[in-house]
């Protein structure tokens, strides 16, 4: 009989066309250089071009996607510590999108999903967890840390 750790699910093969496996992480991608493209151009930090935030509106406090994307357009201008300052873990998610889309678009290409067993699956569950948490928690605390620049 086997335990839950020694479970394992096959590999995925998926047999669909190579351009139809691709719609989607293509389409990721040229959306977000579409939205980076317009960010660049149009700073965040001038009021009228984008709308008012609702949290900020509303509760007079910023979310961290203001801060995202003030930060956003300070790193695409080659500003890091502006970036730092608008939103500290914006330096650490930023690869690890990138890096995980192209997982996405290799595995696309390939056609191939390799195999998980149940440790590895319950380990990204838990993973997953504790980045909503850690962006959760930083949410909150950003609001209340005079050096991030927000406050209530």
């Amino acid at each position: 009989m086997d335990t839950p750790d020694r479970i394992v699910m096959p590999e995925r093969i998926d047999s669909r066309p190579l351009w139809r496996r691709l719609v989607a992480p293509v389409a990721v991608g040229i959306g977000a250089v579409g939205a980076c493209a317009y960010l660049s151009v149009v700073n965040p930090n001038e009021s009228g071009h984008y709308p008012v935030c609702p949290s900020r509106a509303l509760l007079g406090i910023d979310c961290p996607g203001c801060g995202g994307m003030r930060g956003m357009y300070a790193l695409m201008h080659g500003d890091v510590p502006a970036a730092l300052d608008h939103n500290l873990l914006l330096i650490a998610i930023v690869p690890i999108v990138i890096g995980l889309w192209g997982l996405w678009l290799s595995r696309a290409i390939r056609g191939r999903y390799p195999k998980v067993s149940y440790r590895q699956f319950r380990f990204r569950n838990r993973l997953l967890i504790l980045a909503l948490v850690v962006l959760i928690a930083f949410g909150v605390v950003r609001n209340f840390v005079p050096y991030l620049g927000s406050g209530v």
